[in-house]
């Protein structure tokens, strides 16, 4: 299954012939939600199971740099987990990494060949899994679909060597705007929901058949937040 390394150009490859144009992301309102979380993220870690990491300007600004990146290969026709453009989802994590800094991303340049390895070459850890998954979950809610994308991609092994949480909230995003729901984006009502299930996610291993049982029962829940927390707000009319 493996490609070339995707470009950082801002293209989107080929896409789907006959797809309708859908909504655009309304970008200043994510940025706004993204800030506010950021101003109270000390509280919101105090309330969650597991302390993390500051959210700093950096990564608000790669947030926003993933999220036009989903905005354009939604609006480009882009079919995402297609084999020729598998690359793209390496692109994902590499935005919320390194940004659209191309100094950054030579300074991080060994990294970003080690998760190309682990995407590419790793049967249970690598992209094959997750799309094999998708393939055959491609029916039903549009939620239970986001979710479970979010889950096959975070829990063990996980698909990517960092940046797993925040890539799958912008994955999840797109399966949601293609077909025209809003995506999803950390806010203060839906932070400790989102960060708790997220650990447990984490730390199961989708190989095992109790994992697959947390996993189901982790899935469902994450289908309910998602539904529960749609902002049409973060989309332009």
């Amino acid at each position: 299954m493996r490609q070339s390394p995707g470009a950082t150009d801002g293209s989107v490859g080929p896409v789907a012939p006959g797809l309708e144009v859908p909504a655009r992301l309304n970008l200043p309102a994510i940025e706004r939600t993204l800030r506010r979380v950021q101003e109270r993220f000390g509280a919101i870690n105090d309330q969650s199971s597991a302390r993390r990491d500051p959210m700093d300007d950096r990564v608000v600004e790669n947030m926003l740099a993933g999220y036009a990146f989903v905005d354009a290969a939604v609006t480009g026709g882009l079919q995402l987990f297609a084999l020729g453009n598998l690359k793209h989802l390496l692109e994902l994590n590499t935005l919320v990494l390194c940004g659209t800094s191309e100094a950054r991303r030579q300074a991080h340049a060994g990294h970003l060949r080690a998760t190309e390895r682990r995407f590419y070459g790793e049967h249970a850890a690598g992209i094959q899994d997750l799309v094999e998954w998708s393939a055959a979950h491609d029916q039903g809610s549009v939620w239970r679909r986001a979710a479970g994308t979010y889950v096959r991609l975070l829990s063990k092994p996980q698909l990517f060597i960092e940046g797993n949480h925040r890539t799958g909230a912008l994955v999840m995003s797109y399966v949601l705007m293609r077909e025209g729901q809003p995506p999803f984006v950390l806010s203060e009502a839906n932070a400790t929901e989102y960060f708790d299930p997220s650990t447990r996610i984490r730390d199961t291993d989708k190989r095992s058949l109790r994992g697959v049982v947390r996993l189901t029962l982790s899935s469902r829940r994450l289908a309910r937040l998602l539904r529960e927390h749609t902002d049409p707000g973060y989309l332009l009319a």
